[in-house]
C-alpha cells in the first residue's frame, strides 16, 4: 500500500518561510497529480496547490505568489516552499496524490502555525 509521509511543518513568525516535503513509498512517475491541501480549525479542507504529471501547477489564489510547488519523480517527492507566511496560513497541511488507477492518497498531516 502506497504511503505518503510529510515533513517540514512547524512554528514560524509572520513573514517567515517553511518548506514542506512529501515522500511516497513507491514511484510517483505515473501519478496523475500530487499536491497539498490544508485544513484550519473549524474550516473545511481546501486545496492549496497541486502539480499534474504533465502541465503547470494549480495554485490557490490565497497563496499565489507566495507558495511554490515542485515535483521530483526521481526522488518520489513533492515539495512546497512557503514564503511570506501569514497567520491565516495556520492549518494542518496534507499531502495528496492520485494514482493511475484513480486511487486518492492522503498523508497523515503536518501542522503549520504562523504566529508572533
Amino acid at each position: 500500500q502506497v504511503q505518503l509521509v510529510e515533513t517540514g511543518g512547524g512554528l514560524v513568525q509572520p513573514g517567515g518561510s517553511l518548506r514542506l516535503s512529501c515522500a511516497a513509498s513507491e514511484s510517483v512517475f505515473s501519478f496523475n497529480y500530487m499536491g497539498w491541501y490544508r485544513q484550519a480549525p473549524g474550516k473545511e479542507r481546501e486545496l492549496v496547490a497541486l502539480i499534474p504529471s504533465r502541465g503547470s501547477a494549480i495554485v490557490a489564489d490565497s497563496v499565489k505568489g507566495r507558495f511554490t510547488l515542485s515535483r521530483d519523480n526521481a526522488k518520489n517527492t513533492v515539495t512546497m516552499q512557503m514564503n511570506n507566511l501569514k497567520p491565516e496560513d495556520t492549518a494542518v497541511y496534507y499531502c495528496n496524490a492520485k494514482t493511475p488507477v484513480n486511487r486518492i492518497l492522503w498523508g497523515q498531516g503536518t501542522q503549520v502555525t504562523v504566529s508572533s
